[in-house]
Parts: C-alpha cells; sequence; structure tokens
C-alpha cells in the first residue's frame, strides 16, 4: 500500500511504554509564525463525566502475529520548522494543520509543494493545540490539560462550538460514523460527531500488553494509525478490538543533515483515501514525508 505519512519525530521506546502519571510537554518554542487575533478561551463550565464500557485488554499471546515494517521515502515536501505539529490531514489538495505549545497554538491551511501557510487563526496563549480532524463540513481540533475543544466550518475557521471532555486530549481521528479520540493512556474514546457524547472506548494492546501514549490518531483503511509519543513508531490498531496488528517503525526518516535547529518528536499522520498515499511529519520539522510501508520478513 502507498501510504503517505506526515511524522513527528519521537525518541526510540519500548513498543509498549509505561504510563506517566503526569506527560511533560516542551514549555518554549521559537519565534511563533505572525498569526491573527486569538480564538475563545474556553469557558470554565465544567466538563461532563462520561461513564461507558471498556473492552478488556487482551493477555499477551492471545492475538495474532504482529506485522511488522520499515518504510520507503517516495517524496518530500517542506514543512515550518515553526510548527509544532499535532494534527495533519491532506483534503482538496492541501493539507490542514493544528499546531500546539502555549502562546503558539493554530489551526492552519498548508500548500504542499511549499509548505506556505494559506490561511490561519490562533488560540488563546492559554491553550495547547492538539489533534484535528475533519468530519464533513466540520472541523474539530483538541486542546491538551483544558479539558475543551473546538468546532470550526472546515472552510472558513468560523469557529462554531465549544465542548468540554473530562480527560487530556491527543489525537482524533474518525472512521466515518465516529469520532475516534486519545488522551495519551491506551484508551481510544468513540464519540457521537453531532454530540460529542461518549459512545464508547476500546483498550490497545499488543503481544506485551497495554500500549499507552497513543497520540496523533488517523483512519487508514479500516485501522487507526497512531503515533506513541516519544518513540519512532507507528501502531496499526483494530478499533474494535484495541489488537495492535502491526508497527511501523521510522527510525532515521528525518536525517541529521536535515537538521539545522532543535527539532521534537514524530508526530503527524496523514492518509489520502483516494490517492492512498500515506504522509509523516514531526513537531518542528523541516520536512515533510510521503512513505510507502515496506513489511518486514
Amino acid at each position: 500500500m502507498a501510504v503517505m505519512v506526515l511524522l513527528s519525530a519521537c525518541g526510540g521506546a519500548p513498543a509498549s511504554p509505561r504510563p506517566a502519571t503526569e506527560t511533560p510537554k516542551p514549555t518554549q518554542a521559537p519565534a511563533p509564525t505572525p498569526s491573527p487575533t486569538p480564538l475563545p478561551t474556553g469557558s470554565p463550565t465544567p466538563p461532563p463525566q462520561f461513564n461507558s464500557p471498556v473492552s478488556p485488554v487482551g493477555a499477551p499471546g492471545t492475538q495474532g502475529k504482529i506485522q511488522h515494517y520499515t518504510y520507503r521515502i517516495l517524496n518530500t515536501y517542506p514543512h515550518d520548522p515553526k510548527a509544532f505539529t499535532q494534527g495533519l490531514l491532506p483534503l482538496d489538495g492541501i493539507f490542514y494543520e493544528g499546531t500546539g505549545l502555549y502562546g503558539h497554538s493554530s489551526l492552519r491551511k498548508v500548500e504542499p509543494e511549499s509548505g506556505k501557510v494559506l490561511q490561519q487563526i490562533s488560540l488563546a496563549p492559554t491553550l495547547f493545540g492538539e489533534g484535528i480532524t475533519i468530519f464533513g463540513d466540520k472541523l474539530y481540533q483538541l486542546t491538551w490539560k483544558s479539558k475543551v475543544g473546538f468546532v470550526y466550518n472546515k472552510d472558513s475557521f468560523e469557529l462554531l462550538q465549544e465542548f468540554h471532555y473530562p480527560t487530556e486530549g491527543w489525537g482524533i481521528t474518525h472512521d466515518g460514523q465516529k469520532l475516534i479520540m486519545s488522551d495519551g493512556s491506551d484508551t481510544l474514546y468513540f464519540w457521537n460527531p453531532e454530540t460529542l457524547e461518549e459512545v464508547g472506548r476500546v483498550r490497545v494492546f499488543d503481544d506485551q500488553g497495554p500500549v499507552v501514549r497513543l497520540n496523533e490518531l488517523e483512519y487508514v483503511e479500516g485501522e487507526v494509525f497512531a503515533n506513541v509519543w516519544q518513540t519512532n513508531k507507528i501502531a496499526r490498531i483494530n478499533p474494535e478490538t484495541g489488537q495492535v496488528t502491526g508497527w511501523i517503525d521510522l527510525s532515521g526518516i528525518l536525517s541529521a543533515t536535515d537538521i539545522s535547529q532543535p527539532v521534537d518528536v514524530l508526530n503527524g499522520i496523514a492518509y489520502n483515501a483516494e490517492t492512498g498515499q500515506l504522509f509523516v511529519t514531526g513537531k518542528l520539522w523541516p520536512k515533510l514525508f510521503e512513505i510507502e510501508l515496506v513489511p518486514v520478513e
């Protein structure tokens, strides 16, 4: 399958890292790209508490063989090295990108060939932007610890709605019926895209046990692809069972010669369902890559 993946550089880590009680995030960033007036900061309304059934984690060794993959770079594109990528997706010939860091979080449209920002809005400086997804004509954006998300018109970026959730916000995608969200744990949450209420959840595992630090998400041909924070790996997840069906190792995709300033981890997966292209990039990376997955024999 020819896939175009946009990655955020992650440091190597075990396939099934252990959870942390509090996830550290960078507090400093390079000078931001000029941006327009910040969006609303989010109201203090307490988030709703959801109670949904949790699928049990499978015992190690009970699932089928896990396929491992490396990659082949098909194309390379410029990427804004000041963009702390938290969400990425392709649509109508452009990339939509959500970026993070306090005081620098944004939502933008980007021209792939040049990396030029075509349209951008900024979040309030008190918000740390996270994952994005487009469902119909609406674009959804999460924030990290503020427990508030935003719904926009995907074309104009007009703010349509503000909503709350009881966990941290990390990644978000959808399967055509439900939104799928991660919070940095081993759990994927399923939301009704209209009511934004939780309708289910599943815990993710591989042959070593729970897989935590699930970050940016992308729905790819019936599976959820998830960056695992602080690693160079992407997990391929069966969203019905939570079972990891494959591991994609992107180690070395950003070479030392590409780096002229500090970069952060691999983060950002974009899949074009019409063309089968897979893209990856990372936080503060100067490049974005279209890749093809290569099975490891």
